[in-house]
């Protein structure tokens, strides 16, 4: 079974991105080669895990399975 060339493109642009955020964390977190404070640190914290829920969105309708309704990235702010 072959995925439509939609979902495909979908699931290859999520981890892109996905990578580009996890990297930059790793600048912070594992390299020590960036250093964040404040709004800055939860912007990036943010973007990565909005990023991975992307991601993993776009897997799972690459897959074919059904993807869970409670995450809190689907929820209006306040």
């Amino acid at each position: 079974m072959r995925a439509s060339e939609e979902r495909r493109n979908a699931y290859l642009q999520a981890w892109v991105d996905w990578q580009k955020q996890l990297a930059d964390l790793h600048a912070v977190f594992i390299d020590g080669t960036k250093t964040l404070e404040g709004d800055r640190m939860k912007g990036l914290l943010n973007r990565e895990a909005r990023a991975k829920e992307r991601y993993d969105r776009a897997r799972l309708e690459l897959l074919g399975v059904p993807a869970p309704g409670d995450s809190p990235f689907d929820q209006d702010p306040p």
